[in-house]
């Protein structure tokens, strides 16, 4: 029995590398991917940039939306079997859309990559980890998130590098085909929690953890607002330093350090709510966030944005883990799966208003000045929020069997 416990002990971190790994690809692409496609197909084609900020836009949403359905779906049916499935869609999308030449065709197959793909494999994935550390969950989903800050640095830079190179249409391809060489194999080391059943799991019960029905909406109306904050600079970054006169490739490189920076942000403050609270920890992150992220508007030398871009992305990488955290901290596992997709879809909501929103201004005005502006009190606005559930729950709550 001990043999076996040890056995599934050390399998658990094969779960967390394996997921880590796939949301660096999924998400890194779906989140984010679009930012180094926006100037070039504004170029090809003539397009308005806030009808390119579309395409991202339209990818998030459908992983919005497809989440609702997708984390419930792996919590009947195993979470194996559904990342799968999307770590399919996703390729076979990225593939099909390397021959795409009209907004409309873009927008459908970046709609069918979220809804079908990247949905079903965020929020299954997270869940997962989740409860294969019934206690301690923080540090795992810390690693587990990390692995998206890391997409979310080498898939546009990386994605830049070979629109230089290759053309739209060739990244677009080799994108797709490297989500089916890598994906599918990851995904077949996602074995259920076994562990919890071993004799690991808290022995509580769901009138232990604060009301679903206060944590839950609540959460919706922060991960909206915060998510708003963090995708202006996630899309609008790169053309951002590009407006400043600086090509592609030397842009492209800022977001890759700053996310770089934040894959230790999303470790250290996965390790932070393990040790002051997920509440706490999601507070501080985005207080470091909202205080910082005006900041870009103000320089204009490119050394410059390699030294704050840094400091400002340790800091917003916290959020999202801080997010998932007090998520799994404050919710029942039977229902876990479910708030996940719920929360998770506002948080994909807010991501398509913040890349919308950057696009659209910068079309009104020729400058993302009122973007970050605008990005900035979607933050502190998140804080109220967020504090308001803090003080609703603060007592027992904030003791829930996850935190504890």
């Amino acid at each position: 029995m001990q043999d076996r416990i040890s056995e599934l002990s050390t399998y658990r971190w094969i779960v967390v590398t394996a997921a880590a790994l796939i949301l660096a690809l999924a998400m890194g692409s779906i989140v984010n991917g679009m930012s180094a496609y926006v100037v070039p197909l504004e170029s090809l084609h003539g397009w308005d940039r806030a009808d390119v900020s579309l395409i991202n836009v339209s990818g998030i949403m459908g992983l919005a939306l497809g989440g609702l359905l997708m984390g419930s779906v792996a919590d009947r049916f195993g979470t194996r079997s559904v990342v799968l499935f999307g770590s399919t869609i996703m390729g076979l999308s990225y593939l099909s859309s390397a021959l795409a030449d009209q907004l409309w065709q873009y927008y459908t197959l970046m709609f069918i990559a979220g809804f079908f793909g990247a949905a079903g494999i965020f929020a299954p994935i997270i869940s997962l980890v989740g409860k294969w550390f019934p206690v301690g969950a923080g540090l795992a989903i810390g690693i587990a998130s990390a692995g998206q800050a890391l997409g979310q640095g080498f898939v546009p830079f990386g994605s830049a590098v070979l629109i230089n190179s290759l053309g739209v249409s060739s990244a677009l391809a080799i994108t797709g085909g490297l989500m089916l060489a890598v994906l599918l194999p990851l995904a077949s080391l996602l074995r259920p929690a076994e562990l919890a059943r071993d004799g690991h799991a808290s022995c509580v019960g769901d009138q232990d953890y604060p009301p679903i029905r206060l944590v839950v909406p609540m959460m919706c109306v922060a991960i909206f607002l915060c998510c708003t904050c963090m995708s202006v600079p996630l899309m609008h970054l790169v053309p951002h330093i590009q407006g400043r006169g600086y090509s592609a490739d030397q842009a492209g490189g800022v977001i890759f350090l700053m996310l770089m920076v934040g894959v230790l942000g999303r470790i250290a403050f996965g390790k932070l709510a393990d040790v002051i609270g997920a509440i706490p920890a999601y507070m501080t992150a985005t207080g470091w966030m909202t205080l910082l992220i005006f900041g870009f508007i103000l320089i204009d030398d490119l050394s410059t944005f390699y030294i704050y871009a840094p400091i400002y992305g340790f800091g917003y990488a916290g959020v999202m883990t801080g997010v998932l955290a007090t998520v799994a901290a404050h919710t029942p596992p039977a229902r876990r799966g479910f708030a996940m997709g719920v929360v998770t879809m506002f948080g994909w909501f807010g991501h398509a208003n913040g890349g919308f929103l950057g696009g659209y201004l910068y079309d009104m005005t020729n400058d993302y000045a009122a973007a970050y502006g605008i990005a900035a009190l979607a933050g502190a606005l998140n804080l109220l929020v967020v504090g308001t559930l803090l003080w609703k729950i603060r007592g027992p709550g904030e003791t829930s069997p996850a935190a504890a």
